[in-house]
């Protein structure tokens, strides 16, 4: 673990390497005192070497007289030194302390003396806790650096193990969210730092030239930081979010979770604690840390006390820093069926036939989060036998289901959407799901797929089951293809539920019951409306409930899939479809929901 140089990081003196701060670093000086000084003649040296030697001691020569200057090694040392690089190819320091000529604490204060930087003892100097505390204990373990101390309120006294490294002191500038000046410590006094601050266990160095036997870090400690990260997430698990933003305001980082579909505010963190905790939240997704201008994406499979979930992480620049957007998918704990969907006896009979069809498409349409993603799992599940040939091409994949072959479209290794559906149809799948429908060639080559024997299951976004038809014609599948491939389209809505602890009623008003065409009922429906108490975190709602509209592509529909959206959606009723808007009012006459939530999901207004 010793710290090592190598010939082009020799190279590196004084004048070329700037300190993160953007200074450049001072000129090395000599300690006062020492038998031979910094200003030792290379030619001196090249007389005793010879002048084969001459060019690389050149390049070697403000390390190599430091530590003869210090009376650590001798000329001949030297010599046998580079004599042993050439051959071997290791690296100057590494060299000397395997012979025993030094110690790695004392090529750590002669590489400080090289780069004009502080040496820091961790045994005579204590971290200052809140710098410490900056850099996640991951970053401080792969960098081997601890933040010392505050120079000023943008400065950081950092050591590290080796201040040599290419891009490590940009990568602490971006990790850290300050600037920062280098300081040299010896590794294994470092590693021990670092260790002591996030109480693990100390390195125990093992006999003979082996590497220092590390005690893995227990996941529970950590920084501020990760234990607010922690928390913040145990707390979005228990009541139930399914996103969490991080957004950067002007003087605080405002976390808010998505309940039911609608966000709030659930902390505000420091503004100081924001490059801590950004960097945190990459890391979980294993991110670029040091790239701060470009949006990026991850994901990473972690355990929230008790519960298996998948993070997909989002991060995007903006002006007062990176927000990052958590997504938490709960792995199934149980096989969905079409109970908990809360599909109406009617919408079932429909789904069930749609996807007992030996090929043709299921459309499933609706905005971002209205539980598409659910239904198509469940008709997925519903048709997972060892008797079918079951793949899905998704962007990400949502949910590992065994025994179904996934695919994850990755434009970063060339497999687009529309390569993949045409590689998966040579593959022979019985059933094919498509996460999104976004452009014409796909949606033209999962149309087809239907039609030439093959069930496809697809996602779309449209408003209804009308408009996801003229969807499909917009991206540029024709009408017959329409019409010889699409066997049912639903769309659907997720509602929040009122909380049945305080839930008002209240009687309509007569305009709202002629709004509904209710008026000839008057005084015998009431509906609900929200209030608020603890138990619903004061929005007067506490969890959702799905709508559906579904219609059956007939004989008759089929020679309107050419027409208006209007058209296709008045012939779906005549033929006994219940819309969106009816299955809405349905729940608030059953107290389930209220009016407003139903117009804001649907966009019509009932109210």
């Amino acid at each position: 673990m010793g710290l090592l140089v190598s010939p082009r990081d020799a190279e590196q003196d004084a004048e070329a390497g700037p300190d993160l701060a953007g200074r450049p670093l001072p000129h090395a000086h000599p300690r006062a005192g020492d038998p031979l000084h910094h200003s030792l003649h290379v030619s001196a040296l090249n007389d005793d070497i010879g002048d084969v030697e001459a060019a690389r001691v050149t390049r070697h020569h403000r390390l190599g007289s430091l530590l003869i200057s210090r009376g650590l090694i001798s000329l001949e040392q030297l010599k046998e030194a580079f004599q042993e690089q050439h051959l071997t190819g290791r690296r100057l320091g590494e060299v000397a302390i395997g012979h025993g000529w030094i110690t790695s604490a004392d090529l750590a204060q002669a590489l400080a003396d090289q780069f004009g930087l502080e040496y820091v003892d961790f045994s005579e100097v204590e971290p200052d806790h809140d710098a410490a505390a900056l850099l996640q204990k991951e970053l401080a373990f792969r960098y081997q650096a601890l933040p010392v101390r505050f120079l000023r309120d943008d400065l950081l006294l950092v050591a590290v193990a080796d201040p040599t490294g290419d891009g490590r002191a940009h990568e602490l500038r971006q990790a850290l969210g300050h600037d920062v000046r280098l300081a040299v410590a010896e590794p294994e006094d470092l590693d021990n730092a670092i260790r002591r601050l996030h109480q693990l266990a100390p390195v125990r160095v093992a006999d003979g030239d082996k590497e220092p036997e590390r005690a893995a870090p227990p996941p529970e400690e950590g920084t501020p930081a990760e234990t607010l990260v922690q928390n913040l997430l145990a707390q979005a698990v228990s009541a139930g979010a399914t996103d969490i933003h991080f957004e950067p305001q002007r003087d605080e980082l405002v976390v808010r979770a998505r309940f039911d579909g609608v966000t709030r505010v659930v902390h505000r963190i420091a503004k100081e604690m924001q490059p801590a905790v950004l960097s945190r939240l990459k890391l979980m997704g294993n991110l670029d840390l040091a790239e701060r201008r470009a949006p990026q994406d991850g994901r990473v499979s972690l355990r929230v006390g008790d519960q298996p979930l998948d993070l997909r992480v989002a991060v995007l620049p903006t002006a007062h820093g990176e927000q990052v957007v958590l997504r938490l998918l709960h792995r199934a704990a149980r096989t969905p069926d079409l109970a908990a969907l809360g599909m109406t006896p009617t919408v079932r009979e429909l789904f069930e036939h749609a996807i007992r069809q030996p090929h043709g498409a299921l459309v499933v349409c609706g905005p971002t989060g209205s539980g598409r993603t659910t239904t198509l799992y469940t008709a997925l599940h519903l048709l997972n036998d060892p008797g079918r040939v079951l793949t899905t091409i998704e962007d990400p994949v949502e949910h590992e289901v065994p025994g179904v072959n996934q695919v994850e479209v990755s434009p970063k290794t060339g497999l687009t959407l529309t390569d993949g559906l045409r590689t998966i149809l040579r593959s022979d799948p019985d059933v094919l799901l498509v996460g999104e429908l976004p452009d014409p060639e796909s949606a033209r080559v999962a149309m087809h797929a239907g039609m030439t024997g093959h069930l496809v299951l697809a996602a779309l976004h449209a408003h209804d089951a009308a408009g996801a038809v003229a969807r499909l014609r917009d991206l540029g599948v024709e009408p017959g293809l329409l019409a010889t491939s699409v066997n049912s389209v639903i769309a659907q809505r997720l509602a929040r539920r009122l909380c049945a602890d305080c839930r008002e009623p209240y009687w309509p008003t007569d305009e709202q019951l002629g709004r509904l065409g209710l008026l000839g009922h008057k005084g015998r429906v009431f509906f609900h409306r929200a209030k608020g108490c603890e138990r619903c975190g004061g929005t007067g709602y506490r969890g959702r409930v799905a709508i559906f509209e579904a219609m059956l592509v007939t004989p008759e529909l089929r020679r309107l899939l050419g027409s208006s959206a209007d058209e296709l959606r008045t012939a779906a009723v005549r033929a006994g479809m219940t819309t969106l808007r009816q299955e809405g009012v349905r729940l608030c006459l059953e107290g389930v929901s209220s009016l407003e939530e139903i117009e804001r999901i649907t966009g019509e207004r009932l109210s």
